[in-house]
C-alpha cells in the first residue's frame, strides 16, 4: 500500500521539489546581486573619499545604487511570500490526498 501511495504522490512531490529548486536559485541570484551592489556602493564611497568623483556625481550614482538595492529587497520579499504560499498549497494537497 505504501508503494502505491508513493507512486500516486510522486508527481506532486516532484513539482514541489522543482518549485523549491527554482526558489532557491532565485534567492541565490538575489543574494549575489545584492552583494554586487553593496560592493559597488563601497567602491563609490572610496572614490568620493579619495576625491576621484564630485559630491554631485556621488549623489547621482548613490541614488541609482540604493534604488536598485531597494528593488532587489522588494523582489526578495516577494519570493519569500511566493515560497510560503507554495508550501501551504503543497501541505493542503498532501492532506487532501492522504
Amino acid at each position: 500500500m505504501v508503494l502505491v501511495d508513493d507512486l500516486l504522490l510522486f508527481p506532486m512531490r516532484s513539482l514541489l521539489w522543482i518549485f523549491r529548486e527554482i526558489h532557491n536559485a532565485g534567492q541565490e541570484e538575489l543574494a549575489n546581486e545584492t552583494e554586487s551592489v553593496t560592493a559597488e556602493l563601497s567602491n563609490l564611497y572610496m572614490r568620493l573619499e579619495t576625491g576621484k568623483i564630485s559630491e554631485e556625481e556621488f549623489a547621482g550614482e548613490e541614488k541609482t545604487l540604493l534604488d536598485r538595492l531597494d528593488r532587489m529587497q522588494e523582489r526578495g520579499r516577494g519570493l519569500q511570500e511566493e515560497h510560503g504560499g507554495e508550501e501551504k498549497r503543497g501541505q493542503r494537497e498532501h492532506r487532501r490526498v492522504a
